[in-house]
């Protein structure tokens, strides 16, 4: 069996596990995005997102989303493989997809108590930050790491 791969869950099985977390006094953030090839920044980024609660719920972009979002070049890995990958994690406790252009409708579903989104991001602009301010929660930013980009090591890649 794969030790991680019971981390990757379906939006039902991750809304019964949110309850049961909020129901013991446990802190849940959701955060989502590509995370296609992982990287620094994105190490980085995780482990913030997760030390603002007890529990971390990644929502992953399905293949077609990626495609639709970045381009008919990527994914570079499979949904699969990047679910595996970041399941593996010790910080992240959930990986969902969603094939949706944008997580509202997951994040509607789970209604974290905290939303984290990279500080790119303005908060009145980020997808689902009504549905968590809503239920008393919170929305957070967190500051990347400088030079770290998927894009930017494909970009090197090519160049080699």
């Amino acid at each position: 069996m794969e030790e991680s791969a019971h981390k990757i869950v379906s939006v039902t099985e991750a809304k019964a596990k949110v309850k049961a977390w909020q129901q013991a006094g446990q802190k849940v953030v959701f955060t989502n995005g590509c995370f296609d090839l992982i990287h620094l920044g994105h190490v980085d980024y995780l482990e913030k997102a997760r030390a603002l609660g007890q529990k971390l719920i990644l929502g992953l972009n399905t293949d077609d989303s990626v495609s639709r979002f970045k381009g008919p070049e990527r994914p570079l890995q499979d949904q699969h493989s990047r679910a595996r990958v970041l399941a593996a994690m010790q910080f992240i406790d959930l990986v969902v997809f969603f094939n949706d252009d944008t997580p509202l409708s997951l994040i509607s579903e789970l209604v974290p108590d905290v939303l984290v989104k990279g500080s790119d991001y303005l908060t009145e602009n980020i997808v689902g930050a009504d549905v968590v301010q809503k239920a008393g929660g919170e929305v957070k930013t967190i500051d990347f790491v400088p030079g770290y980009s998927t894009t930017r090591i494909v970009e090197k890649i090519k160049k080699t």
